[in-house]
């Protein structure tokens, strides 16, 4: 068993309480779902709330720059309505309320939970200067949509896509966890950063990068693994189309 799978199972047995409290009082699935939505919406909030920080809008300046509370307390969001993506297909199970349409309805919420929350973290690093790193965010952002889409396509095919590293519980907690790193760093270190010997506006380090390194990690292997589902579909797809021709 993987370690993922391990984790999942862990998770899965902490939660089992209220997953069963929950299908007592007839929440349902799909409502589960939505609140998760929800919460990656308050999010993106925050992380629009803290790119303004510093900045002048109508004459008013809006807290100070570089404040990465913002960036902690978003991260924690996004963490917490990971829970609500993990406890809806369980409260489905044990309800016995799944469905083909509470399958779909998850997975285009999740969809736009992941463009919302990218979004707000490209729309916080723009704002507060750091426009290369919001380009990790932005491939990011398309390394996740391809991974759904190429499953979605190829079981549209007949084809089970399942496989890869970077699938959607690895991104939600790999950024998530980098944010409130990089929160809890900025709340200690505040004024912590490391230059270029007699040049000081060359950085080496400064906190952002704890956020921003993980991201740029999700970006690469979100895209790895997109391609590797692709490889995978085309092997499968080249093999059927070998034995239909054989078979004629």
């Amino acid at each position: 068993m993987k370690a993922r799978d391990i984790a999942q199972q862990i998770i899965y047995k902490i939660i089992d309480p209220l997953v069963r409290g929950m299908v007592k009082i007839g929440i349902t699935p799909n409502f589960i779902t939505a609140t998760g939505l929800v919460l990656n919406v308050v999010a993106c909030i925050i992380f629009i709330c803290g790119a303004m920080r510093g900045k002048i809008f109508f004459g008013h300046t809006y807290g100070h720059e570089g404040d990465l509370s913002f960036v902690g307390w978003g991260g924690f969001v996004i963490l917490f309505a990971g829970l609500f993506d993990m406890m809806d297909g369980q409260v489905a199970r044990v309800g016995k309320m799944s469905s083909r349409y509470g399958a779909l309805f998850d997975s285009v919420l999740d969809r736009y939970s992941e463009l919302i929350v990218l979004f707000g973290i490209c729309y916080y690093l723009i704002l507060q200067g750091y426009f290369f790193s919001s380009l990790f965010a932005f491939i990011a952002l398309i390394g996740s949509m391809m991974v759904s889409y190429v499953r979605a396509r190829a079981e549209g095919l007949g084809i089970e896509c399942k496989g890869g590293f970077m699938q959607r519980p690895e991104r939600v907690v790999t950024i998530a966890v980098g944010c409130i790193l990089c929160g809890l760093f900025g709340y200690f270190f505040p004024y912590y950063r490391v230059a270029v010997p007699h040049k000081e506006s060359i950085p080496l380090f400064e906190p952002i990068l704890i956020m921003v390194v993980p991201i740029a990690f999700v970006a690469v292997f979100s895209n790895i693994t997109a391609i590797n589902r692709l490889r995978h579909c085309k092997r499968v797809l080249q093999e059927q189309d070998r034995k239909e021709k054989a078979g004629e």
